[in-house]
């Protein structure tokens, strides 16, 4: 939860909070960076990340059950003695085309060394989970799945971002890189008047989604914000006309549910668990050609303002809540320390 801007933060506020509120049986400790701007307002005992603790960690004894809460583990399984439950988000890496095979190798057995080093391995979607057995078969009968949750935005009234769009636009948020797919968009700007708004960490990836802008002549039309705040980031889902999410790599896929909270048409890449988040509701990229994106991008947006399906999009949203996920977990720990 160092990074404020990423999606591990959002989980682990989301996840810890949720546990705080649903627990009526475990004495709750959290494990975090002295920089993580959010500390759970005093309703839990912390312990701050150490540099040394890669050497030793003083409470290696003082805890039942440790959750690794995603696969870096900043604190490494054989440090603690407890049972162990890691989380994980993704196998982004073996999807990639960004590393030699050796260098997925040497990622495959690092990953291998840690399951193995636990006694629980949760997936956050039915597509990570299947990823985990297919590479690691031996671990099958540790996997489960709990899905994450997603806060429900809201946003005050009257309030708007520095930029506001002069016309209906399309929103999408996340790191500015290729696998993102949001160089992707602009070709869905042809032929309308939509604007474009695009927020999360910029990278050099910057530049395509521009050159893309210029090749479909709506480079005006599109507008990359950078990071926003999170009431920036809730105006926009609350006004967008529809959110797209062309993403290739996707553990869970948070936004997608935010948007779905206020109602949005989602537009998703048909990879990966997007599908399982988006469910019968969402419109689906089939590839990435640009005639075949702008023909989904059209019948979704004219079948959405026919029927205006909003109460089944929230309804599919809910699903997905931090309550249901901590129920789960909470579930999951006392199973094993019936089982310890």
């Amino acid at each position: 939860m160092k990074n404020d801007n990423c999606g591990y933060f959002y989980f682990g506020k989301g996840l810890g909070n949720a546990l705080i509120a649903n627990n009526h049986k475990f004495n709750l400790s959290f494990y975090i960076h002295k920089r993580t701007s959010y500390k759970f307002e005093n309703n839990v005992k912390i312990y701050f990340l150490s540099k040394f603790h890669k050497w030793f960690f003083p409470y290696k004894n003082k805890f039942d059950i440790v959750h690794l809460s995603d696969q870096t583990c900043r604190l490494r399984p054989n440090m603690v003695n407890a049972v162990k439950i890691m989380t994980v988000h993704d196998m982004n890496k073996v999807h990639l085309k960004f590393s030699t095979p050796h260098r997925i190798q040497v990622y495959l057995n690092d990953l291998r060394k840690l399951i193995s080093s636990v006694d629980k391995v949760v997936a956050i979607s039915r597509f990570v989970a299947d990823d985990l057995k297919h590479y690691f078969p031996e671990a099958t009968d540790k996997i489960s799945v709990i899905y994450n949750g997603a806060d429900r935005l809201t946003v005050p009234d009257g309030y708007q971002p520095a930029k506001v769009p002069a016309k209906p636009f399309l929103f999408t948020i996340g790191l500015l890189s290729v696998q993102k797919g949001f160089h992707l968009l602009p070709a869905l700007l042809q032929n309308n008047n939509y604007e474009l708004v695009i927020a999360g960490i910029e990278t050099p990836h910057k530049q395509t989604i521009i050159e893309e802008a210029i090749k479909y002549g709506c480079l005006d039309r599109v507008h990359i914000t950078g990071p926003v705040s999170d009431l920036d980031k809730s105006w926009y889902f609350k006004n967008c006309a529809a959110f797209a999410f062309p993403s290739k790599t996707e553990g869970f896929g948070l936004p997608v549910i935010e948007a779905m909270h206020f109602g949005k048409p989602v537009f998703l890449a048909k990879k990966t668990s997007l599908p399982e988040v988006g469910g019968d509701i969402a419109y689906y990229f089939e590839n990435f050609e640009s005639a075949h994106m702008q023909d989904v991008f059209k019948s979704g947006m004219d079948d959405y303002n026919k029927r205006m399906p909003v109460s089944a999009i929230v309804k599919q949203a809910e699903k997905f809540s931090w309550d249901n996920a901590a129920t789960q977990y909470l579930a999951l720990y006392e199973e094993c320390l019936a089982t310890k």
